[in-house]
């Protein structure tokens, strides 16, 4: 069964991109295709569409479209982590500076579970 992976990251260098800290706000998302025996069989970039990222939505309902099994990454809101988790998608906490490194780690069984939501408050002040 293929898995995709799905990291945010800060830039758009394939496998050598760097991890971002913050998942909403992420420039880009790395969708990572692992075969039945974990190997890598197509890496995709895609620009982070979400409000926080000057587009629409929230990041996590885009990247549904995605069909990701596993996401993996620093940190993200409770939103984030309740939606995916929701979808019966598996979210790890990232351990590594770029997608090759978390990758690595994540086929070794090294990564646990994202837990909680980031520590940063989540307000959202609209304007009419």
């Amino acid at each position: 069964m293929t898995q995709r992976i799905v990291i945010p990251v800060e830039d758009s260098r394939g496998l050598e991109s760097k991890v971002a800290q913050h998942f909403g706000k992420a420039p880009y998302f790395a969708s990572i295709d692992l075969n039945g025996r974990g190997q890598i069989v197509e890496t995709k970039i895609d620009p982070n569409t979400g409000e926080h990222a000057g587009g629409t939505g929230h990041p996590h309902e885009n990247l549904l479209a995605l069909n990701p099994t596993v996401i993996i990454a620093c940190a993200m809101g409770p939103g984030g982590l309740h939606s995916f988790q929701n979808a019966g998608i598996m979210v790890l906490k990232a351990d590594g500076n770029t997608v090759n490194e978390v990758i690595a780690n994540f086929k070794e069984g090294k990564l646990a579970p994202l837990t909680g939501g980031c520590p940063h408050a989540h307000e959202h002040h609209h304007t009419h």
